[in-house]
């Protein structure tokens, strides 16, 4: 298996779908699924991994005449080879644990630092953020069930609701926490 970087495999893994894809859709593809569970690369990330795996012979390009004037467009497609690869990669490549980067929790650790309601808007702006995210990762699931093809996209987008909610949860309990505080408490 060649040691490709996970941007790689994700951006491969969308154009395992089976579409002639632009960098932007590629983009627009990520913002629907892959932010909820893992990040969604920028477009220049996503530009430089679709040139790697040119490069690799995991997809192909070609240039597409637009209907409105503009400029032609690249599109790509997953190459046989490619196809081979990213299954291979899911089924076979070691499964990495999440790494968890909470800043809410990072600045709530330095409490000791803050006055209580600074740690209180933090939460508060970290609970509309997931709720947010909650309230989107549903409207998401809405559209995916319409294609076939995004069965599994499907139960990530279901995975990331319950995930946001769950978050959303860990705020109410952590204010909580912070109430028993201040009122000389221990949680």
């Amino acid at each position: 298996m060649p040691a490709l970087p996970a941007t790689s495999w994700a951006v491969l893994g969308l154009l395992s779908f089976g579409e002639e894809l632009s960098g932007y859709d590629l983009k627009k593809w990520s913002d629907w699924s892959l932010r909820f569970f893992y990040w969604s690369p920028s477009f220049s990330q996503i530009y430089s991994e679709l040139k790697r795996l040119e490069k690799a012979g995991f997809a192909t390009s070609r240039m597409i005449a637009q209907e409105t004037g503009s400029r032609d467009k690249r599109v790509y497609r997953i190459t046989g080879e490619g196809m081979d690869a990213v299954r291979r990669w899911a089924r076979e490549a070691p499964v990495d644990p999440p790494v968890l980067k909470h800043g809410p929790m990072l600045r709530i650790w330095l409490g000791h630092l803050l006055e209580p309601e600074q740690m209180r808007e933090v939460l508060a702006r970290h609970r509309e953020f997931a709720e947010t995210m909650r309230q989107r990762a549903e409207v998401d699931i809405e559209g995916a069930r319409t294609e076939a093809a995004w069965a599994y996209p499907t139960l990530t987008l279901k995975w990331a609701e319950r995930y946001y909610r769950s978050e959303r949860d860990l705020v109410d309990g952590m204010l909580a926490d912070i109430e028993e505080l201040e009122n000389g408490t221990r949680p």
